[in-house]
C-alpha cells in the first residue's frame, strides 16, 4: 500500500526539489524522460534501476530516492507519454472520424514509442496523463446512444485493436532488422523454393488466394494495409451498435 500511495503522489505531485539534508540533483521528471529515451532506443527489456542510473551519471540507489521501484518507473513513463499526446478538437466530426482519430492517435504515440504497446495494461497507471487520454477519447463517442459501459467497452475495443496492430508492426520491423531483408527480399529468395512446396493441386485456395494477396501487399504481411483494413471492420461493427442503439430510442 505504501509503494502503490508513493507512485500515485509522484504521478499526480512531483516531490519539491528540496528536503533536509542535500539538495537533490536530479528531478523525477529527468528520471522519467531518462527511461523513456532508454525505452525508445533500445526497448523496454533494455528499462532497469541500474541501466537508468547509469544514463544519468548517478550510482543506482540514488535512483530509488527518486522512483521507489521499476514497476513505478513503467508507471511514470506511460502516463508521461500519455500526458504529451495530442489532442485534436473534433466535437464537430462524425462520430466514426472521431474514432478512426483516437485511433490515429494511439497509432502515433505505438509508433514513437514502441515499448508502450508492450507494458500490460490491465492496471494503468491512474495519473493525469491517463485521466486526460481517457476523458479526451470517451468524449469521441458523444451522441452515439452508447450507455456508460458501452462507452467503455467499445473504447477498450476499439484501443486494443491498435495496440495489437502495433505490435504486430514492431514484430514485423524487429524480424526485417534482425534478418536484415526486407518482406520483398525475403519471398523474392524463397519464391522458387516455396514454389516447389505449395503444390496448386493440394492446397488450391491457399496458393490463389496467398499468391494474391502477397502480389498486392508486397508480402506476406503489410502492417499498414492491416491497420487500415482491421480499423474499417472495427469501425463497421461498431457502427452497428451504434445503429442498433438509435433503432431503440427512435421506437
Amino acid at each position: 500500500m505504501a509503494e502503490a500511495r508513493r507512485t500515485i503522489d509522484l504521478l499526480w505531485f512531483e516531490e519539491p526539489a528540496h528536503r533536509r539534508g542535500r539538495k537533490k540533483g536530479l528531478t523525477v521528471t529527468q528520471v522519467v524522460d531518462a527511461a523513456i529515451a532508454l525505452a525508445d532506443e533500445e526497448g523496454l527489456d533494455a528499462v532497469s534501476m541500474r541501466r537508468v542510473a547509469q544514463e544519468l551519471g548517478v550510482v543506482p540507489m540514488t535512483l530509488y530516492t527518486y522512483v521507489p521501484d521499476k514497476a513505478a518507473l513503467l508507471d511514470l513513463m506511460l502516463d508521461a507519454v500519455y500526458l504529451r499526446m495530442p489532442r485534436e478538437d473534433t466535437a464537430h466530426a462524425s462520430w466514426r472520424e472521431r474514432l478512426a482519430a483516437v485511433a490515429e492517435d494511439n497509432r502515433v504515440l505505438y509508433s514513437r514509442h514502441p515499448w508502450a504497446a508492450g507494458v500490460a495494461q490491465s492496471r494503468p497507471p491512474l495519473g493525469p496523463g491517463l485521466m486526460a487520454k481517457y476523458e479526451h477519447e470517451l468524449r469521441a463517442f458523444d451522441g452515439s446512444g452508447l450507455d456508460d459501459v458501452e462507452t467503455d467497452s467499445a473504447l477498450t475495443y476499439l484501443l486494443g485493436f491498435v495496440r495489437a496492430s502495433a505490435r504486430a508492426a514492431a514484430e514485423a520491423r524487429a524480424e526485417a532488422e534482425r534478418s536484415r531483408r526486407s518482406d520483398h527480399e525475403w519471398w523474392a529468395e524463397n519464391g522458387p523454393l516455396l514454389a516447389k512446396v505449395f503444390d496448386p493441386e493440394s492446397y488450391p485456395t491457399a496458393v490463389r488466394v496467398g499468391g494474391a494477396a502477397g502480389a498486392e501487399l508486397g508480402g506476406a504481411f503489410n502492417p499498414d494495409h492491416a491497420y487500415v483494413f482491421g480499423l474499417e471492420r472495427v469501425l463497421d461493427g461498431l457502427g452497428v451498435l451504434i445503429e442498433r442503439r438509435g433503432s431503440d430510442r427512435r421506437r
